[in-house]
């Protein structure tokens, strides 16, 4: 009995084996793959090799049999994923600040696995992962799962916002139970977010999911749908700068035309933009007014000007002049 379990386990450890250690500079004997499968308790020979790797052919698996006096063998040709794909998949990992180190590496590690043993060393030179701010919320794995679960079935969530402190933990905000209906998530500037609608408020709100903390299902049903069809993520994340809510209003700002390239990253090819006089242009967009709206028009400089409403226009003077003034103090 046990001798013919194994015999059904054969093709499965014979691709298992051929994924993870063969490739086109490495193929392997049929002699190596006899011993391979021996260490699994599974007796084979020459001709039944031959047969298995037919089935597998057959079956949809990409194998190349290589002749050769210097010794031949079977190598997988190709695979779910290909290096320049993982090496991708790598890279998007190491960059997610909402993956923590330790989820980043155990990750990272499952891709190798996909690499094949000779390929992985090519994804090893990429992995510099520890120096890298990423977030320290080992549940946002089981939070998002939630969120995706509440999702697709139409129910609310209950969770728990939390902060920093000064001990640099994440500790529940004060009042930091909440209650939403979540309906997308949006990953912008290396982190993941929640847009929900807050029923207590009226309004679509988004959270940092890897703030959040004890995501629960809840049985209520989801709340919002008219204001969230109404909403256009991919413009909301545009103008939202750095995830901050608040009024929207349509600012007019003028740039010089070096700077389009500026303006388009930021507001996509559908931004309202008209050239002026003076090798400049105009660029009409809705944005939240911020600190962080003003931090990126600051970090520009002096190229960049407010041209309407005037309530902007003073808003951003006043946090100049605040920010002299603190420096001096």
């Amino acid at each position: 009995m046990a001798k013919l379990s194994g015999q059904k386990l054969k093709l499965l450890y014979l691709i298992k084996i051929l994924e993870e250690y063969t490739d086109e500079s490495h193929p392997m004997s049929t002699a190596e793959l006899i011993r391979r499968l021996d260490d699994q308790g599974i007796h084979s020979e020459r001709k039944s090799i031959y047969d298995d790797m037919e089935k597998l052919c057959d079956f949809g698996y990409d194998i190349v049999q290589v002749h050769s006096r210097q010794g031949g063998g079977y190598y997988m040709a190709s695979r779910e994923f290909e290096l320049p794909e993982l090496k991708l998949l790598v890279d998007a990992v190491q960059a997610s600040r909402f993956i923590t180190t330790k989820k980043s590496r155990e990750l990272i590690a499952k891709l190798e696995v996909k690499a094949g043993k000779y390929d992985a060393g090519k994804l090893q030179r990429q992995v510099y992962v520890a120096g890298r701010i990423k977030t320290e919320n080992e549940s946002i794995y089981y939070n998002i799962d939630n969120i995706h679960r509440a999702i697709q079935e139409n129910k609310q969530i209950t969770f728990i916002y939390l902060d920093w402190n000064l001990k640099k933990e994440l500790v529940p905000r004060e009042k930091g139970l909440r209650q939403v209906s979540p309906w997308a998530l949006i990953w912008r500037e290396e982190n993941y977010y929640l847009a929900a609608y807050d029923e207590e408020d009226g309004i679509l709100k988004h959270y940092r999911v890897d703030k959040m903390g004890n995501v629960t299902v809840s049985k209520e049903d989801r709340k919002g749908l008219k204001q969230f069809e109404k909403l256009d993520l991919a413009a909301y994340a545009n103008r939202t700068f750095g995830m901050f809510g608040g009024e929207e209003e349509t600012v007019t700002l003028v740039f010089p035309n070096r700077l389009i390239g500026v303006v388009m990253d930021r507001f996509g090819k559908e931004a309202d933009i008209r050239p002026i006089e003076g090798e400049k242009f105009l660029v009409r967009a809705k944005v939240v007014p911020s600190g962080q709206f003003y931090g990126w028009l600051a970090g520009i400089g002096r190229e960049v000007q407010i041209r309407s409403p005037r309530k902007v226009q003073e808003e951003y003077t006043d946090w100049l002049s605040g920010i002299l003034k603190s420096n001096r103090e």
